[in-house]
């Protein structure tokens, strides 16, 4: 057990703060995906089955650090395009009415937090990337995977903005710490 997790921690590490950055929000979503099947669950109700859609991005989210190690840059931006591109296919599979379009937020902010003044231009790309993906295609996904109930999807909504803004205020202390160790050094 204490050589997986040895080799976890030596995948996850990097001497780059906001490439370290982009890995331990890769992991903290990677290690939350196996649960979001539950969280459905007792959020939702027991028709589970299309959360398992969202499996899908798992591969990218755990090739941040291996690409990040080739391409600083590209490792970055994976996690924010990574995000951005799980929300949209959770948007088609349960419908925007589950609220999960509202986890852009986080994708967005990674995408200007892990970037350098002298990668602005794909920070703002990034940026210009989720804003499109919620105005060109919010509300013209077709119909979902599974039609859930009004109080379902109530839950939905509840569910993910809660996830959605933990999440988001994770990337907001991750940078905080990031920010304060700059100004210590």
């Amino acid at each position: 057990m204490r050589a997986c997790w040895n080799a976890a921690k030596a995948y996850f590490a990097h001497d780059d703060p906001l490439v370290a950055t982009a890995n331990l929000v890769a992991l903290v979503v990677l290690w939350n995906q196996p649960f979001y099947p539950l969280y459905v669950y007792w959020s939702v109700g027991p028709d589970i089955a299309p959360s398992f859609y969202t499996f899908v991005s798992t591969p990218f989210f755990l090739g941040v650090p291996a690409l990040a190690r080739v391409h600083s840059i590209a490792g970055r931006a994976l996690l924010p395009l990574a995000g951005i591109g799980n929300t949209v296919l959770s948007a088609k599979v349960f419908g925007v009415a589950s609220g999960v379009e509202i986890f852009l937020l986080p994708c967005v902010l990674l995408g200007f937090v892990l970037f350098r003044p002298t990668e602005r231009a794909i920070a703002i790309a990034i940026a210009i990337v989720g804003f499109l993906a919620f105005v060109l295609l919010h509300g013209r996904y077709g119909a979902p995977v599974h039609l859930y109930l009004a109080e379902e999807y109530a839950g939905f909504l509840k569910m993910n903005a809660l996830s959605a803004g933990t999440l988001t205020a994770f990337i907001g202390l991750v940078v905080m710490n990031l920010i304060a160790s700059r100004s210590k050094s």
